[in-house]
């Protein structure tokens, strides 16, 4: 300890290379020299034992240095033998500290190990990029709209996430777009003009909204995407977009490519050339802010939840706005547009027949079916079973309500005029249902509990619905995703969980855990099982995704394929393929381990979270990251086969609570010294004593 002295003391030049120095780290103490120690130079230790850092000395002497000594055992190892040995230590843990301690050879043989598992290549599922587009210029036509959109004469309300991407500098078309800044919102809040807001696919096309602007692109056999379509720079951040590329049978012939966009109440629908190129057909008017954007057939069709609907036609180029319930759901099944509303109504819509069947110059909307207990429809699935005679199809509609239920109608071809029969009610859930999926093999709801999952398999004869045995439980699982309730940039439709896919046993959920993450999780809708997880290739953070059912080439043993799509916050798109990874399904394991959702933790502040804890709010029908008190109730970790009962509930709430909970009060704690963990006491068996919850590892399909 003599020899170390002087060292410690802070004197430079002295000591000989051969000395021994002491070190506690963390509490743990080391021995090694000083030439060890400083054979890098320009190191955390060589300007420690040179007096160029102030030093802390414990009881015995020892140079106090305040890290994690597990971490620091692999370092010194390096220092002595120029050899690494994790010995089970993360690498990113190891690389935080080879950095903190400023080890360049250590730093750098560190990322070139990190960077034979990462490429900017991508694994084998990356089938594409495509760069950011160039900014456009603004639009100048009679259509230009100036200042915040109008609705009841006052300014329509820009939905804004807290979480914006970081800073993106001054790289591809962001430099050109630093100089020529959006307008601000109605809100205040600044835009991110080059992140990608929306992006939806239809066959062989895309469409990619950003803030003020939108691209197409079309998949040619030989040539691969190329760029087809880019629109007039907007005055209004678009918060909704919708495409279409072939009606089949349709009488547009060659002109049945359309792409809309809307903002507020305001919808811009231009007209794609296949070719490449586009022309604007006009700008239409819902009068309230537009909450759902799509096509059926060749027509546009814009709802709202005030009970407003607007269907424009293609071939007559008439907009027709009506009026209808307050509008929760929506679902189409051929040329039908069915319409779930808060009043327990399931309303529907003929629009291939618009405007020919009219009634006194308004949209003829019947009722279909009225809820037993009339609750709110707040989730629609309708499933057309294949022909079985000339009178027609069963009609089978799957809906789920405000107060958890989720009920099966079914309509015989020849009961038609008696309307649909209640078929099956399940009362599982306790939060508002807000997705529900009837597909060929399965029944998917989706709860508004942190997106909780219940799944049933469905049992067909002769492709109809049957009673015997009836729907089977299949799985419980939930889709964690810490996304707030606006989406990323203000825009939630960009960053929905699905289901994905044809309505067979193959659709998929999309996770994207918390707001800026780079990596997705691909999980089957029907079991939650893991199909492959994808990292972005240029680390950064995702910001809009769907999945693309792609027509199948025309070279012999082609088939149909399924993609991926990735927005990013610095404006480019990504494709990956789903087909592979579907063939590859069971070689990867289930939902999130509890070691991946602590890492995806990371990144997201879970601390104003606390305050949420003395008043919980109601549930809402979209999972947000202030919503998250569901996570603190007795279903916030369900097992495979359902929640907890009262009991575990109670012994969960006095015992520490859920691990979201717990990850929570990590986040609150701040840098404490780690202390280690208290046993938990065993459950005792009277009846009085307070249960503890039991020491189990979480299981991985509950995320």
């Amino acid at each position: 300890m003599a020899a170390a002295a002087p060292a410690a003391d802070g004197v430079p030049g002295r000591g000989t290379p051969g000395e021994v120095i002491h070190l506690n780290v963390g509490g743990k103490r080391f021995s090694t020299s000083r030439q060890t120690l400083t054979w890098i130079p320009d190191s955390f230790f060589s300007s420690l034992l040179s007096g160029r850092i102030s030093t802390l000395k414990d009881e015995t002497g020892a140079i106090f240095i305040d890290r994690d000594p597990t971490v620091f055992a692999p370092i010194l190892n390096f220092l002595r033998t120029k050899e690494l040995d994790p010995r089970g230590v993360h690498g990113s843990s190891l690389l935080h500290e080879a950095q903190f301690y400023g080890l360049t050879p250590l730093v750098r043989r560190l990322q070139l190990r990190e960077e034979l598992d990462r490429s900017s290549c991508g694994n084998v599922l990356f089938n594409g990029y495509l760069p950011p587009p160039v900014f456009p210029v603004k639009r100048r036509n009679r259509h230009s709209l100036a200042g915040p959109q109008q609705a009841g004469g006052r300014p329509a309300p820009v939905r804004r996430s807290n979480t914006m991407p970081p800073n993106l500098g001054n790289a591809g078309l962001l430099g050109r777009m630093l100089d020529e800044k959006a307008p601000p919102s109605p809100s205040g809040l600044p835009e991110e003009p080059g992140m990608v807001r929306l992006v939806c696919g239809h066959h062989n096309w895309i469409a990619v909204a950003y803030t003020q602007f939108l691209v197409c692109y079309r998949l040619k056999e030989a040539s691969g995407w190329q760029l087809v379509f880019s629109s007039p720079r907007l005055d209004w951040p678009i918060e909704r977009l919708a495409l279409t590329a072939r009606v089949l049978s349709g009488a547009l012939g060659e002109h049945d490519k359309m792409v809309a966009a809307a903002m507020g109440s305001e919808i811009l629908l231009w007209a794609l050339q296949a070719e490449g190129g586009g022309s604007e057909i006009g700008v239409f008017h819902l009068g309230v802010p537009v909450e759902a954007l799509f096509f059926v057939g060749n027509q546009l069709i814009a709802t709202s939840h005030t009970g407003r609907i607007g269907v424009w036609n293609a071939v007559t180029k008439h907009w027709q706005v009506q009026e209808v319930q307050p509008i929760t759901s929506y679902d189409a099944a051929g040329s039908f547009l069915l319409l779930g509303c808060s009043n327990g109504s399931i309303y529907y819509v003929d629009v291939q027949k618009f405007p020919l069947r009219m009634k006194d110059n308004d949209l003829l909307v019947s009722e279909l079916y009225r809820d037993p207990a009339e609750d709110g429809v707040t989730a629609l699935s309708v499933y057309l079973t294949p022909k079985t005679s000339d009178s027609g199809n069963w009609i089978e509609i799957a809906y789920g309500t405000s107060s958890g239920g989720v009920r099966v109608i079914v309509q015989h071809p020849e009961t038609v005029g008696s309307g649909p029969q209640l078929f099956q009610t399940f009362t599982v859930h306790r939060s508002p249902v807000t997705k529900i999926m009837l597909s060929e093999k399965h029944l998917i709801s989706v709860c508004a509990d942190n997106n909780h999952v219940r799944t049933w398999s469905v049992t067909r004869f002769r492709g109809m619905i049957s009673t015997q045995p009836g729907s089977t439980p299949l799985a419980s699982f939930k889709i964690l995703a810490l996304e707030s309730a606006d989406g990323h940039g203000g825009c939630s439709a960009g960053n929905d969980i699905g289901p994905y896919g044809e309505r067979d046993d193959q659709q998929v959920f999309i996770q994207k855990v918390v707001p800026s993450a780079s990596q997705l999780f691909v999980r089957l809708s029907s079991t939650g099982q893991r199909v492959c997880s994808v990292r972005s290739v240029d680390g950064s953070p995702t910001t809009a995704f769907t999945v693309l059912e792609c027509e199948g080439s025309r070279r012999l043993g082609s088939r149909p394929r399924r993609y991926l799509l990735t927005g990013q916050a610095n404006g480019s798109l990504a494709m990956w393929d789903l087909t592979t990874a579907m063939d590859g399904l069971g070689q990867t394991p289930g939902g999130l381990t509890e070691e991946e959702l602590m890492e995806q933790l990371e990144q997201c502040e879970l601390a104003p979270l606390a305050s949420s804890r003395a008043s919980l709010p109601s549930p809402s029908p979209r999972a947000s990251l202030t919503s998250l008190h569901s996570a603190f109730s007795n279903s916030s970790l369900s097992s495979r086969r359902g929640s907890p009962s009262p009991p575990q509930a109670e012994a969960r709430r006095r015992g520490g609570g859920s691990f979201v909970e717990r990850c929570q009060e990590l986040v609150r704690s701040g840098p404490e010294p780690r202390r280690p963990p208290t046993p938990a006491p065993r459950p005792s068996s009277g009846l009085g004593a307070p249960l503890a919850p039991p020491k189990m590892k979480l299981n991985e399909t509950s995320f």
